[in-house]
C-alpha cells in the first residue's frame, strides 16, 4: 500500500544532499579555497578535498531517501520514526561539530561517546541516520571524515540491534517457555 507523500522522499533528501553540498562547498571557496583533510591528520599521508562532497552528499540522500520510501511502502506510518531518526542524528553531528569547533576536547568526547551509546539503543545503521550525521558535520569536516567515523556507531547499531538484541530475545523465549513447561 503505498502513501501519497511518499513520493517525494527520495528527490526531497538528493536535493538535501545537493543543497548541503553546494552551501558548504561555496562557502569555503569563498572563504580562501576548498580545503582538504589528510588522512589520520598527518601531511605525509595523501588528501581529500571536501569537494568530494558533491558525490557523496547526493549518494547518502539516495541511499537515504530510497530506504526510508522502501519502508513506507510497507508500513505507512515509516517515515515520522525516520525523520525523526535523521533529526536526532542530524543534532549529534552538529553538537559534535561545535564541540570540535569550540576546542571542547571533553564535550567533543562526551558527544562522541552519546552517539556510541544511541547506537545500541536505536537503529543507527540505518541510512536516514547516516545521512543526517553526515549532514550536521560536513560544514566543520566535510563529507567524506564523518562518513567514515559513521561507520563505526553503525557497525556497533548492527552488531546490537540485529545480532545481541534478538540473542537476548531469542534466550528470553526459551527461558520463558522452559518455566512454562515446568509448571506446566
Amino acid at each position: 500500500m503505498a502513501i501519497p507523500h511518499s513520493r517525494w522522499i527520495l528527490p526531497g533528501a538528493v536535493i538535501a544532499g545537493m543543497a548541503a553540498a553546494l552551501i558548504h562547498l561555496g562557502w569555503e571557496y569563498s572563504h580562501g579555497g576548498i580545503q582538504r583533510h589528510h588522512l589520520l591528520n598527518d601531511a605525509s599521508l595523501p588528501a581529500i578535498s571536501n569537494a568530494w562532497g558533491l558525490l557523496v552528499l547526493p549518494l547518502l540522500g539516495v541511499l537515504a531517501g530510497w530506504e526510508v520510501t522502501r519502508r513506507t511502502r510497507t508500513h505507512a506510518r515509516a517515515s515520522w520514526p525516520a525523520v525523526a531518526g535523521f533529526v536526532g542524528a542530524l543534532a549529534a553531528g552538529i553538537a559534535l561539530s561545535v564541540a570540535f569547533v569550540t576546542h571542547g576536547e571533553p564535550a567533543a568526547t562526551q558527544v562522541m561517546l552519546g552517539v556510541l551509546v544511541a547506537s545500541v539503543l536505536f537503529p543507527a545503521y540505518r541510512a536516514e541516520y547516516l545521512f543526517g550525521f553526515v549532514i550536521g558535520m560536513t560544514p566543520v569536516f566535510g563529507s567524506i571524515l564523518p562518513t567514515l567515523v559513521a561507520c563505526v556507531p553503525m557497525l556497533i547499531s548492527t552488531v546490537s540491534r540485529l545480532v545481541l538484541w534478538r540473542l537476548v530475545q531469542y534466550t528470553l523465549r526459551r527461558s520463558t517457555a522452559a518455566v512454562a513447561v515446568r509448571r506446566g
